[in-house]
């Protein structure tokens, strides 16, 4: 995979899709393997990083990544430090209220895992007096605070969702919520085969969990959001959005 420059907001200077057609497209530095993490040598590498880098070719677009926190990527774009989101955020109300969405590139569910002897469901009855991990400002956490707050001991929320993973493995917390598919790296993991199983997906909130994840832009930047809506129907056309995710996954996760 060819190297994804790092490029600081203000060293680019721009202020929207700009004149040379560039797009600071914001990701969150935190690893979330196999989606997007940062190798020791400053390289971006992942499902999410070779699918953005097709969509913004088939859309003769020049996109170049910033890195932001995951937490600040919504206020950066409105802002205007950033153009484009592309980091397995959500398409669902509470953020379409703030900002704009892409069609979707792909959608797995959401599920509970825990210790393999854990006798967890991933229902409020299940998980009534445990301690729950998630990743802040998800869409995982407004679900749980939404469908499991009154039951739940505590829900404790962290930066990265490797923190949630490595206090589950501590056994610091009785389970965690996250993307099934972000997940899936973990459950592989020595580690993660030794403690753990997925409980299974949590029932189906389309207004909290959303309709898939799709590239997040301004509201009214509505040629941005026609250029990634090509560029995304583009490779899904072409074969070339297959050929990535049979390298990272064994089966299709665009969803339905």
């Amino acid at each position: 995979m060819k190297k994804i420059a790092i490029a600081a907001a203000l060293a680019l200077g721009l202020t929207g899709m700009a004149q040379a057609e560039t797009v600071r497209v914001g990701m969150a530095p935190e690893p979330y393997p196999p989606f997007a993490s940062v190798d020791a040598s400053g390289n971006w590498t992942g499902w999410e990083i070779e699918i953005m880098e097709a969509v913004c070719k088939a859309s003769e677009l020049e996109c170049v990544i910033t890195p932001i926190a995951w937490d600040g990527l919504i206020p950066a774009l409105t802002a205007g430090q950033i153009d484009a989101i592309m980091n397995s955020m959500s398409i669902n109300e509470e953020r379409q209220k703030v900002i704009d969405f892409s069609n979707k590139y792909y959608n797995t569910p959401s599920v509970i895992v825990a210790a393999k002897d854990a006798g967890i469901t991933p229902d409020a009855e299940g998980l009534s007096g445990k301690i729950l991990g998630v990743q802040v400002s998800t869409i995982h956490q407004a679900y749980v605070e939404k469908h499991f707050g009154s039951t739940v001991a505590e829900v404790k929320a962290y930066q990265t969702q490797d923190e949630a993973n490595q206090d589950l493995v501590a056994g610091r917390i009785d389970a965690i919520q996250a993307d099934s598919t972000a997940l899936d790296a973990f459950l592989a993991s020595a580690e993660g085969q030794a403690c753990c199983a997925s409980m299974g997906a949590v029932a189906n909130d389309p207004a909290v969990l959303g309709l898939g994840v799709g590239v997040g832009l301004r509201k009214g930047d509505d040629k941005l959001k026609e250029a990634f809506n090509t560029g995304i129907e583009a490779i899904r056309a072409d074969g070339t959005y297959d050929a990535i995710t049979a390298k990272y996954f064994a089966s299709s996760i665009y969803g339905e």
